[in-house]
């Protein structure tokens, strides 16, 4: 006994010691380190990732790259690795997403003389070069070398031409990332161009595509004033935007310099824009401080692991903070967009609160502006506005889980009759009045993603009650309760699965466990989704689908199945979301990311344990083709991330992780105020994967999860690993 208390002070005066020592550094905590040499940004930049290499900076509105395809569902991101030509590069994309939008305004440097307009450029893909902050090629064919690097707001290129005397640049002012040719043929509604002098060009689009209208203006400045401009003919009669060529003269190892600066509100925001961010034309100290910016996000967290483990770690980081955003101009209160929210709510967002915490309250009031503006809470908000795709309304989830961790950079009143509104006035895929009748979606009503829906909304329902009981508002938190509830009309006891029903009350035959669905192409019940997959959507209350599927038992043999379960899936249309198989499991796809974790809350951890070691190993992969889904702006990494540190948020909302087991051999998050959270192991290996025993700061942890007050405050949390289970008695 006198040795375990004496251990016990031992590492609390070392908890102590780390945590003044944190104190009594600078924000910086470890400048000598260059996180960024272990980002390989072409991870997931081939097959279904959806990934781009392209040069930008932490949230910024710019991601400057290249595009090798369009109009097709595999080009969402504009490019894909195994590409050997370049169509030109543009200045912003989508992280990882299944939707089609942005690449506005893609430049392609040339020289030599161009056959039928063709300016596609060639290249080898040994001379293609990224890094965070920066991008370069070099097009073959043209003899160009091409550069990039970025402000939040502004793409700063660098063009080397090989003739050293002549430099010539096309400008497609029609071009955009669309999902087929004809959308892009339609792609500009109405465009004005506007040629100030030789050095600068103005304008503004008006452009559809994913999000159905959308305004951005730009400013293009060169370092160079161009000798001659041509307008090149339109390729169809749709077209409502121009091409153009530009010839400048160069002298002897002169370079082309471009800064090119977007704007969501107006030309003259996107001058102010260069103006605060871009006011020479210094590439290499724009890339370094890009670099830094960096540098900066990545340090929240430090790790122990082999390379390809670390690049697998800072890869995921990096990809989390690409997006949310900001795509108000630059001195403007920002505003933040690009909020996939059907995804990100899970993982992304409860992590955000603990590395990178001041931005929480920017994003909150982001939500509630555009709620302010659009009646309702975003759902996959894109440049300000609503794509409306996806189902839930789950901007509720990360208002609350700020709410309930102590954010206050925004109004709590406020923000619940957001939530309150969006959760009982009709809206696209909200027919409130309907799923408040019924007690749930009928199939026969909502003919598609019926059980889906009912699923995704009972969870913010959940939330909004913990928000309702916190603010005192006992009659609201008593109705969104019982809405919570909802999801036990959809269980089907004869089947132990998730099931359609209709407003009669009748189950819906016949009935296909394995059938997929998307609602897009091919309606269905559940969303890019089966039965199977959706049944476990009941993140908040797991003992009530415990107790619904008959005891611990019963649900850890359903969930053994999930995983076994190879059935070929059926189903109609449109269904490359569901990937990453594990049996039935599909990590490829969000609905599937808590899954694993669902054992160790009913009593089997060891089995969560091999798991999350099984899908870490074979779903992330440190190689172009290693996501084994799109990373839908961060979320498949941020699932990553928790995991390779031990725990996950199961329960987005509130502040607690599950516990699961590290995958690295030592893990440090560097905390606001100079405190750390350390994670470390014993005995950790390759063969090692089970948890054998847990302390927090030296005293035996036995709970199956760990309070994000816990990890904020600091400390030690130390696993025992070995090879075999420790199996409960």
């Amino acid at each position: 006994m006198k040795i375990n208390i004496l251990r016990v002070k031992i590492t609390v005066i070392l908890v102590v010691l780390i945590i003044f020592e944190g104190y009594s550094k600078n924000k910086s905590h470890n400048n000598s380190v260059d996180y960024t040499k272990y980002v390989n940004p072409f991870v997931g930049t081939a097959e279904n990732g959806h990934c781009f290499p392209n040069a930008c900076v932490p949230f910024g509105q710019i991601q400057v790259g290249p595009e090798t395809g369009n109009n097709a569902w595999k080009y969402c991101a504009g490019y894909q690795y195994d590409d050997l030509i370049i169509n030109g590069f543009s200045q912003n994309r989508l992280n990882g997403t299944g939707g089609t939008d942005l690449g506005d305004l893609l430049m392609q440097p040339f020289s030599g003389e161009i056959v039928n307009n063709d300016f596609t450029g060639k290249f080898d893909k040994k001379m293609e070069k990224a890094k965070p902050g920066y991008y370069s090629v070099f097009l073959s064919n043209f003899g160009v070398k091409a550069e990039m690097t970025a402000t939040k707001h502004v793409a700063l290129y660098k063009y080397t031409y090989s003739n050293n005397t002549k430099g010539n640049l096309m400008i497609d002012f029609q071009s955009g990332m669309t999902g087929d040719t004809i959308r892009f043929n339609k792609h500009v509604l109405n465009s004005e161009i506007i040629f100030e002098d030789n050095y600068t060009i103005s304008g503004r689009a008006l452009v559809s595509s994913w999000l159905q209208n959308r305004s951005y203006y730009f400013v293009i400045k060169f370092n160079k004033p161009f000798d001659n401009k041509n307008k090149l003919p339109r390729r169809n009669a749709l077209e409502k935007a121009d091409r153009y060529t530009f010839d400048f003269n160069l002298n002897k190892d002169e370079k082309l310099m471009i800064k090119l600066s977007i704007s969501a509100n107006s030309i003259e925001g996107a001058k102010k824009n260069i103006d605060s961010e871009l006011n020479d034309w210094n590439f290499d100290k724009t890339c370094k401080r890009a670099n830094e910016s960096w540098n900066n996000c990545l340090s929240k967290v430090d790790i122990v692991g082999n390379n390809d483990k670390k690049t697998m770690f800072y890869t995921s980081m990096y990809r989390m903070f690409i997006q949310p955003n900001e795509i108000s101009d630059s001195g403007q209160k920002p505003f933040y967009s690009t909020l996939s929210l059907w995804d990100t709510y899970r993982a992304a967002h409860p992590l955000y609160t603990i590395i990178a915490p001041q931005m929480v309250d920017g994003f909150v009031n982001s939500m509630l502006q555009q709620h302010d503006k659009q009646g309702f809470l975003p759902i996959w908000a894109l440049w300000g506005d609503e794509t409306y795709c996806m189902i839930g309304n789950h901007a509720v989830p990360v208002i609350v889980d700020a709410f309930l961790k102590g954010f206050k950079g925004f109004d709590a009143e406020r923000a619940y009759q957001a939530v309150k509104k969006s959760l009982t006035e009709n809206h696209k895929n909200s027919e409130w009045d309907v799923y408040t009748k019924y007690g749930y979606y009928p199939y026969d009503i909502v003919n598609v993603e019926s059980v889906s829906r009912t699923l995704e909304s009972v969870y913010d329902d959940y939330c909004a009650a913990q928000f309702a009981k916190t603010l005192g508002k006992t009659e609201d938190y008593e109705y969104f309760t019982k809405r919570s509830n909802f999801y036990k009309n959809l269980f089907d006891p004869s089947t132990k699965l998730m099931r359609p029903k209709g407003s009669n009350g009748q189950w819906k035959t016949p009935f296909d466990r394995f059938a997929l669905s998307h609602a897009d192409t091919s309606g269905g019940d559940y969303t890019e989704g089966n039965a199977w997959q959706y049944t476990w959507h009941v993140q908040h209350d797991i003992p009530g689908l415990i107790k619904l599927m008959g005891g611990q038992e019963y649900f850890i043999n359903k969930l053994d199945s999930l995983f076994k379960f190879e059935q070929m899936q059926t189903g109609t249309g449109f269904v490359s979301d569901v990937t990453g198989l594990i049996g039935q499991y599909a990590h490829g796809n969000e609905p599937s990311h808590h899954v694993a974790y669902l054992y160790a809350l009913a009593g089997k951890p060891w089995r969560t344990q091999e798991l999350v070691n099984k899908i870490c190993k074979t779903k992330y992969i440190n190689t172009v083709d290693g996501l084994c889904g799109n990373d839908d702006c961060g979320q498949m990494s941020a699932w990553y991330i928790f995991s390779c540190m031990g725990f996950y948020p199961v329960n987005p909302c509130g502040g607690e992780y599950v516990i699961g087991a590290p995958q690295l051999e030592k893990s440090t998050i560097n905390l606001s105020g100079g405190k750390k959270f350390i994670v470390e192991t014993i005995n950790f290996s390759s063969t090692n994967i089970y948890v054998q025993s847990i302390e927090l700061n030296g005293v035996e942890y036995t709970k199956n999860s760990i309070l994000h007050q816990d990890i904020m405050k600091g400390g030690v949390l130390r696993f025992t690993m070995g090879p075999i289970p420790k199996k409960q008695n």
